[in-house]
């Protein structure tokens, strides 16, 4: 990382989660565990006499106890700094590409709170190949939650040198442990995760992180002032750049935490109004030349808010300036949280006030679509990853795929651990029946395109933190299909999506589109696509332009996936298992 933090990490195993000084700091202790109870400054007296006495023994053991598990599971493990080092290189070169809110050039090991570089090294034990490594992981993610849940209060007062507020490191370091928590192959860390996962916004809100004004760009240096300015003020611009990534990341968490759970999220996304980030490329850069030179080529910084975008998505008769901004897929990414929220926001047949319906949220997602793929500046990876997540909350507006999974496996009595397990008699699901509607035609559509998108992914970017819901989602629909008696379907070889979320808006929708797309809503409906004629359920005149698909082939090849995804993701393997016997159902 920083040529000045090489050997930072050479860390004594016994001091492993606690300081890495000879003594430690007041913020150290805050988190230590006693050796004994007795070393407390005051003693809360004697310990009564009577029948209670054997009582208060029994308490005074179970906190010792609890107290010192964690600790004593991080010493039997046998930490190394090599372990350790390695896991930090795979968390900046794996990990970081496709969730980008550290900054690798910049990050120092010293002025790090120990708290972060435990979830950090959590986070990159995943993708190593040693047998022990997740168990290690898991060792170092419980030290890191419990040093946060009992000295939240002190760590959310540190202010790093070129922070904006205070509590900035907290923030990244509760993102990284829900990472690590949503996606764990341990299902009372996921739960744990769940349970915790607002707490990122109470802490922002309380250390004012929110109203933390952005960089003045104006104060970018010239390429000749001295090489200390330059230094300073990208660190600055950097500092405030991670501040404003970990705070939407909370919003990316958001929603696939929402999605995951089966709950709404636990803010508003619509009400977002947090600024774009900057583009991929001036954040990457590793020098403070190179990022003048980049920042200084770009547009001024766009000032939207994803507020400001989410409302002209429902309001696109306004001039739809954002479209043709230069959005990362950051941003991206954040805009479609905001849109499942609003889908998991309408998880009935009745419309709750002021939320929009479903046909109006596959309209937003009809226009992000058409945002992504004419936006240049994307690379081609982000591209796909972006889209990838389009189709997963596509599929989720046609049918929530949680649902589907639980209604398939108490059907045939399968035990799954990825959703929760609510009354399944109160939203029940005909699968035979659902299967030969339009919706069902639609959503097997999408399935098909994530699996397609997966397969496309080079590895290196084959471990993206939506990736495992959304094949999942599209596995379901696959064997609801192939269980309910049709396995193999004619597709049309090339998919117009418009059509496919067009297909099922409502009439009253047509006072959201304007005169040009009304006129072409209606040649649409003189001139048939073979999208169109697919989803409505009509047999092509000819097998011309159409293709065939067995989804029962497709499933096997979904189970090698999953193999190769819980590598990584270890929730991947609870998804793999409940696959395995709809699999072993549809022989």
């Amino acid at each position: 990382m920083s040529g000045d933090a090489a050997h930072q990490l050479q860390i004594p195993i016994g001091a492993l989660p606690f300081s890495v000084s000879a003594s430690p700091s007041p913020s150290d202790l805050a988190f230590a565990t006693p050796s004994s109870f007795d070393e407390r400054p005051a003693s809360i007296g004697a310990i009564p006499s009577g029948g209670n006495t054997q009582a208060v023994l029994d308490v005074s053991r179970m906190v010792s106890n609890l107290s010192s598990s964690v600790t004593m599971a991080a010493n039997s493990n046998s930490f190394t700094s090599v372990f350790l080092d390695e896991c930090l290189h795979m968390f900046f070169v794996k990990f970081i590409p496709t969730f980008p809110i550290l900054h690798r050039a910049t990050f120092v090991f010293r002025d790090c709170a120990r708290t972060l570089l435990l979830n950090a090294i959590a986070i990159g034990s995943l993708y190593l190949g040693q047998k022990d490594a997740v168990a290690k992981g898991e060792t170092l993610w419980h030290l890191a939650h419990t040093a946060i849940a009992t000295s939240w209060q002190t760590l959310i007062t540190h202010r790093g040198e070129y922070d904006a507020c205070e509590g900035v490191q907290l923030i990244i370091t509760a993102v990284l442990g829900q990472v690590y928590g949503t996606l764990s192959k341990n299902r009372a860390i996921r739960t744990t995760s769940q349970a915790f996962h607002s707490l990122g916004f109470v802490w922002a809100r309380r250390s004012g992180m929110f109203d933390s004004q952005p960089f003045d760009l104006r104060l970018v240096p010239a390429l000749d002032t001295p090489e200390l300015d330059k230094e300073h003020q990208w660190r600055l611009w950097v500092s405030r750049e991670i501040q404003q990534r970990a705070l939407l990341a909370h919003y990316m968490l958001d929603g696939l935490i929402s999605q995951m759970s089966g709950e709404p999220t636990s803010v508003r996304h619509a009400t977002n109004q947090l600024n774009l980030p900057s583009s991929e490329a001036s954040f990457e850069a590793s020098t403070a030349n190179e990022w003048i030179s980049i920042i200084r080529l770009e547009s001024p910084s766009d000032t939207t808010s994803f507020r400001t975008i989410l409302r002209q998505l429902f309001r696109p008769t306004l001039e739809k300036r954002w479209i043709n901004t230069a959005l990362s897929a950051f941003s991206y990414k954040v805009i479609l949280e905001g849109l499942q929220s609003l889908v998991s926001d309408d998880d009935t047949e009745e419309t709750a006030v002021g939320v929009p319906t479903r046909s109006e949220v596959r309209h937003a997602l009809c226009q992000v679509y058409e945002g992504i793929t004419t936006n240049s500046f994307l690379s081609s990876n982000d591209r796909l990853e972006t889209i990838l997540r389009w189709h997963s909350i596509c599929l989720n507006t046609i049918v929530d795929s949680s649902l589907l999974c639980r209604t398939l496996c108490s059907r045939y009595n399968i035990t799954q651990h990825i959703w929760r397990n609510a009354d399944q008699s109160k939203h029940s699901i005909d699968l035979v029946s659902w299967v030969t509607t339009s919706a069902a035609r639609s959503a097997v559509l999408h399935a098909m395109a994530i699996q397609e998108l997966v397969e496309q992914l080079p590895r290196g970017r084959a471990h993206a933190i939506t990736m495992p819901s959304a094949l999942f989602s599209a596995a379901t629909v696959y064997s609801v299909f192939t269980l309910a008696g049709h396995p193999v379907m004619q597709i049309p070889c090339t998919v117009v999506w418009q059509d496919v979320l067009s297909s099922g808006r409502q009439t009253t929708t047509n006072s959201y589109l304007s005169l040009s797309e009304l006129s072409a809503s209606s040649q649409i409906s003189l001139h048939e696509t073979e999208t169109t004629k697919y989803i409505q359920g009509n047999s092509p005149a000819s097998p011309i332009g159409t293709t065939s698909r067995n989804l029962l082939y497709e499933l096997n090849s979904m189970h090698k996936l999953f193999r190769c995804l819980y590598a990584q993701w270890g929730i991947a393997a609870d998804m793999e298992s409940v696959l395995e016997q709809w699999i072993t159902l549809c022989h």
